[in-house]
Protein backbone atom coordinates (compact mmCIF):
# COMPACT_ATOMS: atom_id res chain seq x y z
CA UNK A 1 0.00 0.00 0.00
CA UNK A 2 1.40 3.20 -0.61
CA UNK A 3 1.58 5.78 2.46
CA UNK A 4 -0.52 8.86 2.28
CA UNK A 5 2.09 11.74 1.07
CA UNK A 6 1.97 14.88 3.37
CA UNK A 7 1.16 18.06 1.42
CA UNK A 8 2.45 20.98 2.82
CA UNK A 9 -0.71 23.32 3.88
CA UNK A 10 0.72 26.26 1.29
CA UNK A 11 0.91 24.27 -1.76
CA UNK A 12 -2.51 25.64 -3.68
CA UNK A 13 -1.24 23.61 -6.69
CA UNK A 14 -4.35 20.96 -7.68
CA UNK A 15 -3.70 17.71 -7.66
CA UNK A 16 -4.21 16.71 -11.43
CA UNK A 17 -2.97 13.44 -11.23
CA UNK A 18 -6.03 13.02 -8.42
CA UNK A 19 -8.62 14.97 -11.06
CA UNK A 20 -9.40 17.63 -7.71
CA UNK A 21 -9.01 21.23 -7.97
CA UNK A 22 -8.83 23.60 -4.89
CA UNK A 23 -12.29 25.23 -5.89
CA UNK A 24 -13.68 26.17 -2.08
CA UNK A 25 -13.26 29.54 -0.41
CA UNK A 26 -13.32 30.13 2.81
CA UNK A 27 -16.65 31.20 2.52
CA UNK A 28 -17.88 28.48 0.77
CA UNK A 29 -15.78 25.75 3.31
CA UNK A 30 -17.63 27.83 6.38
CA UNK A 31 -20.89 27.17 4.50
CA UNK A 32 -20.29 23.35 4.28
CA UNK A 33 -19.45 23.43 7.61
CA UNK A 34 -22.41 25.13 8.69
CA UNK A 35 -24.97 23.03 6.49
CA UNK A 36 -23.39 20.39 7.13
CA UNK A 37 -24.40 20.56 10.88
CA UNK A 38 -27.53 22.35 10.52
CA UNK A 39 -29.63 19.40 8.89
CA UNK A 40 -32.47 17.95 10.71
CA UNK A 41 -31.15 17.90 14.01
CA UNK A 42 -32.10 21.30 15.84
CA UNK A 43 -35.65 20.93 14.15
CA UNK A 44 -36.48 17.76 15.97
CA UNK A 45 -34.44 16.21 18.55
CA UNK A 46 -35.34 18.46 21.50
CA UNK A 47 -38.13 16.46 22.51
CA UNK A 48 -35.91 13.11 22.46
CA UNK A 49 -33.75 14.67 24.53
CA UNK A 50 -36.82 16.05 26.76
CA UNK A 51 -38.02 12.62 27.16
CA UNK A 52 -34.59 11.79 28.48
CA UNK A 53 -33.78 13.98 30.67
CA UNK A 54 -37.55 15.47 32.28
CA UNK A 55 -36.53 18.58 32.41
CA UNK A 56 -36.03 21.63 30.94
CA UNK A 57 -32.85 22.61 33.13
CA UNK A 58 -30.84 19.07 31.78
CA UNK A 59 -32.21 19.84 28.11
CA UNK A 60 -30.15 22.66 28.45
CA UNK A 61 -27.53 21.36 30.38
CA UNK A 62 -27.12 17.95 27.73
CA UNK A 63 -27.18 20.90 24.69
CA UNK A 64 -24.32 22.82 26.51
CA UNK A 65 -22.47 20.06 27.79
CA UNK A 66 -22.53 18.55 23.94
CA UNK A 67 -21.13 22.23 22.52
CA UNK A 68 -18.21 22.57 24.93
CA UNK A 69 -17.39 18.59 23.98
CA UNK A 70 -17.92 19.15 20.26
CA UNK A 71 -16.01 22.45 20.27
CA UNK A 72 -13.06 20.64 22.18
CA UNK A 73 -13.21 18.85 19.17
CA UNK A 74 -13.22 21.09 16.21
CA UNK A 75 -10.20 22.61 17.74
CA UNK A 76 -8.45 19.21 17.50
CA UNK A 77 -10.12 18.79 13.84
CA UNK A 78 -8.60 22.01 12.85
CA UNK A 79 -4.86 21.28 13.77
CA UNK A 80 -5.30 18.01 11.90
CA UNK A 81 -7.00 19.79 8.89
CA UNK A 82 -4.57 22.23 8.59
CA UNK A 83 -1.34 20.12 8.80
CA UNK A 84 -2.75 17.44 6.41
CA UNK A 85 -4.68 18.86 3.97
CA UNK A 86 -5.75 15.96 1.84
CA UNK A 87 -8.76 14.05 0.57
CA UNK A 88 -9.97 11.89 3.11
CA UNK A 89 -9.67 13.77 6.33
CA UNK A 90 -9.76 11.33 9.02
CA UNK A 91 -8.84 8.22 7.11
CA UNK A 92 -5.53 10.44 6.28
CA UNK A 93 -4.90 12.14 10.48
CA UNK A 94 -5.16 8.01 11.64
CA UNK A 95 -2.57 6.72 9.07
CA UNK A 96 -0.14 9.52 10.12
CA UNK A 97 -1.53 9.90 13.55
CA UNK A 98 -1.57 5.83 14.50
CA UNK A 99 -0.94 3.36 11.36
CA UNK A 100 -2.10 2.79 8.05
CA UNK A 101 -4.53 0.04 9.83
CA UNK A 102 -6.58 2.48 12.06
CA UNK A 103 -6.65 5.10 9.04
CA UNK A 104 -8.09 2.18 6.84
CA UNK A 105 -10.85 0.91 9.64
CA UNK A 106 -12.06 4.82 9.87
CA UNK A 107 -12.44 4.79 6.02
CA UNK A 108 -14.15 1.78 6.20
CA UNK A 109 -16.30 2.29 8.72
CA UNK A 110 -17.09 5.72 6.93
CA UNK A 111 -17.54 4.36 3.53
CA UNK A 112 -19.70 1.19 4.33
CA UNK A 113 -21.47 2.66 8.20
CA UNK A 114 -21.16 6.08 9.61
CA UNK A 115 -21.98 7.98 5.80
CA UNK A 116 -24.75 5.69 4.16
CA UNK A 117 -26.16 5.40 8.03
CA UNK A 118 -26.29 9.71 7.83
CA UNK A 119 -27.54 9.81 3.86
CA UNK A 120 -29.75 7.51 5.05
CA UNK A 121 -30.96 9.50 8.54
CA UNK A 122 -30.72 12.94 6.78
CA UNK A 123 -33.17 11.46 3.91
CA UNK A 124 -35.80 10.03 6.83
CA UNK A 125 -35.26 13.45 8.68
CA UNK A 126 -36.49 14.94 5.31
CA UNK A 127 -38.85 12.65 4.52
CA UNK A 128 -40.84 13.24 8.59
CA UNK A 129 -40.74 17.27 7.84
CA UNK A 130 -42.79 16.40 4.65
CA UNK A 131 -45.22 14.33 5.92
CA UNK A 132 -45.98 17.34 8.35
CA UNK A 133 -47.13 18.73 5.54
CA UNK A 134 -48.38 15.69 3.52
CA UNK A 135 -49.71 13.21 6.10
CA UNK A 136 -50.13 10.87 3.22
CA UNK A 137 -46.58 10.42 3.45
CA UNK A 138 -46.60 8.24 6.91
CA UNK A 139 -49.12 5.77 6.10
CA UNK A 140 -47.67 2.44 6.36
CA UNK A 141 -48.05 0.47 3.91
CA UNK A 142 -47.32 -3.43 5.82
CA UNK A 143 -45.75 -4.14 8.83
CA UNK A 144 -43.25 -7.19 9.73
CA UNK A 145 -42.15 -8.94 12.79
CA UNK A 146 -38.91 -10.14 12.95
CA UNK A 147 -38.41 -11.83 16.54
CA UNK A 148 -39.43 -9.17 18.90
CA UNK A 149 -38.30 -6.35 16.66
CA UNK A 150 -41.63 -4.87 15.09
CA UNK A 151 -40.93 -3.45 11.16
CA UNK A 152 -42.56 -0.83 9.88
CA UNK A 153 -43.02 0.51 6.22
CA UNK A 154 -44.62 3.48 5.07
CA UNK A 155 -44.71 5.39 2.17
CA UNK A 156 -41.63 7.79 3.52
CA UNK A 157 -38.87 4.90 3.17
CA UNK A 158 -39.66 4.47 -1.11
CA UNK A 159 -39.19 8.51 -0.98
CA UNK A 160 -36.07 8.67 1.13
CA UNK A 161 -34.41 5.90 -0.77
CA UNK A 162 -35.15 8.36 -4.14
CA UNK A 163 -34.22 11.49 -2.01
CA UNK A 164 -30.76 9.99 -1.87
CA UNK A 165 -30.51 9.51 -5.16
CA UNK A 166 -31.32 12.47 -6.32
CA UNK A 167 -29.10 14.18 -4.42
CA UNK A 168 -26.06 12.17 -5.47
CA UNK A 169 -26.93 12.59 -8.83
CA UNK A 170 -26.41 16.59 -8.12
CA UNK A 171 -23.55 15.64 -6.29
CA UNK A 172 -22.36 14.52 -9.78
CA UNK A 173 -21.93 17.44 -11.02
CA UNK A 174 -19.11 19.79 -9.72
CA UNK A 175 -17.16 20.82 -6.66
CA UNK A 176 -17.79 24.33 -7.59
CA UNK A 177 -21.67 23.49 -8.31
CA UNK A 178 -21.87 21.88 -4.84
CA UNK A 179 -19.74 24.99 -3.16
CA UNK A 180 -22.50 27.29 -5.04
CA UNK A 181 -25.17 25.45 -3.50
CA UNK A 182 -23.90 25.52 0.05
CA UNK A 183 -23.71 29.03 0.78
CA UNK A 184 -27.46 29.58 -0.95
CA UNK A 185 -28.51 26.71 1.36
CA UNK A 186 -27.13 27.95 4.40
CA UNK A 187 -28.98 31.24 4.03
CA UNK A 188 -31.48 29.45 4.06
CA UNK A 189 -31.19 27.58 7.08
CA UNK A 190 -29.61 30.51 9.39
CA UNK A 191 -32.15 32.33 8.36
CA UNK A 192 -35.28 29.17 9.07
CA UNK A 193 -33.83 29.47 12.86
CA UNK A 194 -33.42 33.27 13.19
CA UNK A 195 -37.00 33.69 12.06
CA UNK A 196 -38.09 30.98 14.67
CA UNK A 197 -36.05 33.11 17.33
CA UNK A 198 -37.30 36.32 16.68
CA UNK A 199 -41.05 34.99 16.44
CA UNK A 200 -40.51 33.14 19.71
CA UNK A 201 -38.66 36.48 21.44
CA UNK A 202 -41.50 38.76 20.70
CA UNK A 203 -44.29 36.34 22.13
CA UNK A 204 -45.93 37.39 24.98
CA UNK A 205 -47.60 33.93 26.27
CA UNK A 206 -45.61 31.62 28.64
CA UNK A 207 -46.45 28.26 29.25
CA UNK A 208 -45.53 26.63 32.44
CA UNK A 209 -43.39 24.03 32.91
CA UNK A 210 -46.19 21.22 33.39
CA UNK A 211 -46.07 17.45 32.77
CA UNK A 212 -48.11 14.64 33.86
CA UNK A 213 -46.37 11.74 35.70
CA UNK A 214 -46.25 9.02 33.67
CA UNK A 215 -45.17 10.98 30.42
CA UNK A 216 -41.82 12.00 31.41
CA UNK A 217 -39.70 10.62 34.23
CA UNK A 218 -37.01 12.82 35.71
CA UNK A 219 -33.83 11.56 37.05
CA UNK A 220 -32.64 11.53 40.40
CA UNK A 221 -29.51 10.88 42.02
CA UNK A 222 -26.04 9.42 39.59
CA UNK A 223 -29.43 8.67 37.17
CA UNK A 224 -28.77 12.20 35.71
CA UNK A 225 -25.51 11.44 35.07
CA UNK A 226 -27.06 8.43 32.61
CA UNK A 227 -29.53 10.32 31.72
CA UNK A 228 -27.69 13.61 30.14
CA UNK A 229 -25.48 11.46 28.70
CA UNK A 230 -28.34 9.74 26.51
CA UNK A 231 -29.81 13.12 25.77
CA UNK A 232 -26.46 13.82 23.90
CA UNK A 233 -26.64 11.68 21.78
CA UNK A 234 -29.21 12.87 19.63
CA UNK A 235 -27.49 16.63 20.36
CA UNK A 236 -24.27 15.41 19.45
CA UNK A 237 -26.43 14.08 16.14
CA UNK A 238 -27.64 17.43 15.49
CA UNK A 239 -23.89 19.21 16.08
CA UNK A 240 -22.11 16.17 13.84
CA UNK A 241 -20.73 18.43 11.22
CA UNK A 242 -17.86 20.40 12.26
CA UNK A 243 -15.54 17.47 11.05
CA UNK A 244 -15.84 16.37 7.83
CA UNK A 245 -14.72 19.75 6.07
CA UNK A 246 -11.29 18.11 6.52
CA UNK A 247 -12.59 15.21 4.08
CA UNK A 248 -12.76 18.17 1.25
CA UNK A 249 -9.15 19.30 1.93
CA UNK A 250 -8.03 18.35 -0.96
CA UNK A 251 -10.28 21.36 -2.66
CA UNK A 252 -9.82 24.17 -0.46
CA UNK A 253 -8.12 26.71 -1.29
CA UNK A 254 -5.33 27.91 1.18
CA UNK A 255 -6.11 25.07 3.94
CA UNK A 256 -3.62 26.23 6.22
CA UNK A 257 -5.54 29.38 6.91
CA UNK A 258 -9.52 28.44 5.19
CA UNK A 259 -9.77 25.20 7.20
CA UNK A 260 -8.83 25.50 11.18
CA UNK A 261 -11.52 29.38 10.74
CA UNK A 262 -14.24 27.68 8.56
CA UNK A 263 -14.60 24.78 11.21
CA UNK A 264 -14.21 27.13 14.49
CA UNK A 265 -16.55 29.97 12.94
CA UNK A 266 -18.67 27.48 11.49
CA UNK A 267 -19.65 25.42 14.96
CA UNK A 268 -19.55 28.45 17.05
CA UNK A 269 -22.47 30.20 14.26
CA UNK A 270 -24.43 26.94 14.71
CA UNK A 271 -23.95 26.64 18.87
CA UNK A 272 -25.10 30.10 19.16
CA UNK A 273 -28.20 29.37 16.92
CA UNK A 274 -29.62 25.81 18.57
CA UNK A 275 -29.36 26.90 22.08
CA UNK A 276 -31.77 30.59 21.12
CA UNK A 277 -33.63 27.93 18.98
CA UNK A 278 -33.89 25.75 22.30
CA UNK A 279 -34.45 28.94 24.22
CA UNK A 280 -37.86 29.50 22.18
CA UNK A 281 -39.12 25.97 21.64
CA UNK A 282 -39.55 26.00 26.04
CA UNK A 283 -40.71 29.84 25.86
CA UNK A 284 -43.66 28.79 23.43
CA UNK A 285 -44.77 25.54 24.07
CA UNK A 286 -44.62 23.68 27.21
CA UNK A 287 -42.32 20.82 28.61
CA UNK A 288 -45.10 18.05 27.95
CA UNK A 289 -45.74 19.14 24.59
CA UNK A 290 -41.83 19.24 23.17
CA UNK A 291 -41.10 15.61 24.92
CA UNK A 292 -44.22 14.49 23.05
CA UNK A 293 -43.68 16.37 20.06
CA UNK A 294 -42.92 14.61 16.62
CA UNK A 295 -41.86 18.39 14.62
CA UNK A 296 -41.14 20.86 17.58
CA UNK A 297 -40.04 23.15 15.89
CA UNK A 298 -42.79 23.21 13.35
CA UNK A 299 -45.30 22.82 16.16
CA UNK A 300 -43.61 26.33 17.43
CA UNK A 301 -44.17 27.78 14.63
CA UNK A 302 -47.86 26.93 13.65
CA UNK A 303 -48.39 28.34 17.44
CA UNK A 304 -46.50 31.38 16.76
CA UNK A 305 -47.66 31.81 13.35
CA UNK A 306 -50.68 29.68 12.61
CA UNK A 307 -51.01 26.46 10.06
CA UNK A 308 -49.93 28.35 6.88
CA UNK A 309 -46.69 29.73 8.67
CA UNK A 310 -45.93 26.53 10.10
CA UNK A 311 -45.96 25.50 6.60
CA UNK A 312 -44.17 27.61 5.26
CA UNK A 313 -41.23 26.93 7.58
CA UNK A 314 -41.46 23.43 7.17
CA UNK A 315 -40.76 23.62 4.23
CA UNK A 316 -37.78 25.66 4.51
CA UNK A 317 -36.95 22.93 7.23
CA UNK A 318 -36.73 20.06 5.09
CA UNK A 319 -34.56 22.18 2.36
CA UNK A 320 -32.34 22.62 5.73
CA UNK A 321 -32.50 18.76 5.69
CA UNK A 322 -31.69 18.15 1.86
CA UNK A 323 -28.63 20.42 2.17
CA UNK A 324 -27.10 19.12 4.91
CA UNK A 325 -27.73 15.34 2.32
CA UNK A 326 -25.87 17.12 0.14
CA UNK A 327 -23.00 18.04 2.13
CA UNK A 328 -22.86 14.46 3.97
CA UNK A 329 -22.61 13.21 0.10
CA UNK A 330 -20.02 15.46 -1.39
CA UNK A 331 -17.45 15.34 1.85
CA UNK A 332 -17.93 11.66 2.75
CA UNK A 333 -17.18 10.45 -1.26
CA UNK A 334 -13.96 11.91 -0.97
CA UNK A 335 -13.02 9.10 1.67
CA UNK A 336 -13.73 5.75 -0.11
CA UNK A 337 -11.89 7.50 -3.19
CA UNK A 338 -8.60 8.39 -0.87
CA UNK A 339 -8.61 4.88 -0.03
CA UNK A 340 -8.89 3.35 -3.50
CA UNK A 341 -6.23 5.80 -4.45
CA UNK A 342 -3.93 4.35 -2.23
CA UNK A 343 -4.99 0.82 -3.01
CA UNK A 344 -7.31 -0.33 0.04
CA UNK A 345 -10.72 -0.39 -1.26
CA UNK A 346 -12.86 -1.22 -4.18
CA UNK A 347 -11.00 0.24 -7.07
CA UNK A 348 -14.04 1.59 -9.07
CA UNK A 349 -13.88 4.19 -6.23
CA UNK A 350 -11.00 5.97 -7.82
CA UNK A 351 -12.36 6.87 -10.77
CA UNK A 352 -12.74 10.29 -11.28
CA UNK A 353 -15.36 12.08 -13.57
CA UNK A 354 -13.26 13.08 -16.72
CA UNK A 355 -15.64 16.31 -17.19
CA UNK A 356 -17.41 17.17 -13.96
CA UNK A 357 -14.00 15.93 -12.12
CA UNK A 358 -15.60 14.85 -9.67
CA UNK A 359 -15.16 10.99 -7.69
CA UNK A 360 -17.83 9.55 -9.55
CA UNK A 361 -16.98 5.49 -8.50
CA UNK A 362 -17.45 7.04 -4.77
CA UNK A 363 -20.51 8.81 -5.29
CA UNK A 364 -22.65 5.59 -6.73
CA UNK A 365 -20.79 3.66 -3.75
CA UNK A 366 -22.33 6.03 -0.83
CA UNK A 367 -25.23 6.82 -2.85
CA UNK A 368 -26.61 3.48 -3.33
CA UNK A 369 -25.59 1.93 0.31
CA UNK A 370 -27.38 5.04 1.62
CA UNK A 371 -30.70 4.18 -0.71
CA UNK A 372 -30.98 0.93 0.62
CA UNK A 373 -30.37 1.97 4.29
CA UNK A 374 -33.12 4.62 4.03
CA UNK A 375 -35.80 1.49 2.98
CA UNK A 376 -34.96 -0.12 6.40
CA UNK A 377 -34.80 2.20 9.44
CA UNK A 378 -36.45 5.28 11.69
CA UNK A 379 -34.93 8.33 12.09
CA UNK A 380 -34.32 7.60 16.03
CA UNK A 381 -32.84 4.43 15.56
CA UNK A 382 -30.55 5.56 12.52
CA UNK A 383 -28.61 8.24 14.20
CA UNK A 384 -28.02 6.48 17.39
CA UNK A 385 -26.18 3.96 15.28
CA UNK A 386 -24.41 6.57 13.24
CA UNK A 387 -23.27 8.50 16.52
CA UNK A 388 -22.04 5.08 18.07
CA UNK A 389 -19.47 4.35 14.86
CA UNK A 390 -18.36 7.92 14.95
CA UNK A 391 -17.68 8.79 17.65
CA UNK A 392 -15.38 5.73 18.30
CA UNK A 393 -12.77 7.18 15.45
CA UNK A 394 -13.70 10.68 17.40
CA UNK A 395 -11.75 8.98 20.64
CA UNK A 396 -9.27 7.50 18.35
CA UNK A 397 -8.49 11.15 16.27
CA UNK A 398 -7.73 13.04 19.39
CA UNK A 399 -4.94 9.73 20.14
CA UNK A 400 -3.33 10.43 17.13
CA UNK A 401 -3.69 14.31 17.87
CA UNK A 402 -1.74 13.86 21.00
CA UNK A 403 0.47 11.18 19.11
CA UNK A 404 1.61 13.61 16.49
CA UNK A 405 2.46 16.32 18.86
CA UNK A 406 4.98 13.67 20.60
CA UNK A 407 6.31 11.92 17.52
CA UNK A 408 6.11 15.19 15.16
CA UNK A 409 7.20 17.93 17.05
CA UNK A 410 8.54 19.58 13.82
CA UNK A 411 5.74 19.26 11.72
CA UNK A 412 4.13 22.27 10.04
CA UNK A 413 1.21 23.24 11.59
CA UNK A 414 -0.40 26.29 10.79
CA UNK A 415 -2.76 26.15 13.68
CA UNK A 416 -2.65 24.21 17.02
CA UNK A 417 -5.22 23.48 18.55
CA UNK A 418 -6.53 26.03 21.71
CA UNK A 419 -6.16 25.15 24.95
CA UNK A 420 -3.90 21.70 24.02
CA UNK A 421 -3.53 19.17 25.65
CA UNK A 422 -7.00 20.17 27.91
CA UNK A 423 -9.15 20.28 25.16
CA UNK A 424 -8.11 17.72 23.14
CA UNK A 425 -7.99 14.94 26.80
CA UNK A 426 -11.45 16.11 27.14
CA UNK A 427 -12.69 15.69 23.85
CA UNK A 428 -11.19 11.93 24.38
CA UNK A 429 -12.50 10.83 27.61
CA UNK A 430 -16.30 12.35 26.87
CA UNK A 431 -16.14 10.48 23.33
CA UNK A 432 -15.15 6.98 24.82
CA UNK A 433 -18.02 7.76 27.97
CA UNK A 434 -20.38 8.83 25.27
CA UNK A 435 -19.15 5.22 23.07
CA UNK A 436 -19.83 3.06 25.85
CA UNK A 437 -22.84 4.77 27.22
CA UNK A 438 -24.53 4.06 24.16
CA UNK A 439 -23.48 0.76 24.08
CA UNK A 440 -24.63 -0.07 27.15
CA UNK A 441 -27.96 1.62 26.10
CA UNK A 442 -27.91 0.11 22.96
CA UNK A 443 -25.97 -3.25 22.97
CA UNK A 444 -27.92 -4.34 19.82
CA UNK A 445 -27.24 -2.13 17.32
CA UNK A 446 -23.20 -0.73 18.58
CA UNK A 447 -22.11 -5.01 18.53
CA UNK A 448 -23.66 -4.25 15.21
CA UNK A 449 -21.73 -1.90 14.58
CA UNK A 450 -18.82 -3.16 15.99
CA UNK A 451 -19.08 -6.17 13.91
CA UNK A 452 -18.92 -4.29 10.80
CA UNK A 453 -16.07 -2.45 11.60
CA UNK A 454 -14.24 -5.22 12.25
CA UNK A 455 -15.10 -6.88 9.46
CA UNK A 456 -12.88 -4.51 7.34
CA UNK A 457 -9.96 -6.11 8.67
CA UNK A 458 -9.20 -9.10 7.03
CA UNK A 459 -9.67 -6.97 3.70
CA UNK A 460 -7.36 -4.22 4.64
CA UNK A 461 -4.74 -7.39 4.42
CA UNK A 462 -6.13 -8.67 1.05
CA UNK A 463 -6.16 -4.77 -0.77
CA UNK A 464 -2.69 -4.33 0.85
CA UNK A 465 -1.01 -7.34 -0.06
CA UNK A 466 -2.58 -6.89 -3.69
CA UNK A 467 -1.46 -3.30 -3.69
CA UNK A 468 2.15 -4.67 -2.68
CA UNK A 469 2.63 -7.18 -5.62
Amino acid sequence: MTPPTHVSPGNLTPNRSAGLVRGLTLGSATAVVISDTIGTGIFLVTSDMARAVGSIQLVFAAWIVAGFIVLCGAFCYAELGAAFPKAGGSYVYLNEGLGPLWGYLFGWMSSVLERPVGIATLAAGFLRFAAFLFPAISTPLFTAHIGSYQFNFTVAQPLAALVVVAVTAVNYLSVKFGGGIQVFLTILKTGTILLIVIGGLFYSRYTPNDFPTGIVVVPTGFAVVGAVLTAMVPAMWAYNGFNDLGDLGEEIAEPGRNIPRAIVFGFLTVGTLYLLANVVYFRVLSFTTVAQSMHVASDVVQRLAGPHGAAALTLAMAISALGALHVVILTGARIPYAMARDGVFFRFAERVHPKFRTPSGSLLFLGGIGAALALTGTYEELYSLFVFAVWIFFALNAIALLRLRRKQPSLNRPYRAFGYPITTIIFLVVAVALTVNLWLVRPVRSTLGLVVIAAGIPLFYRWRKASST
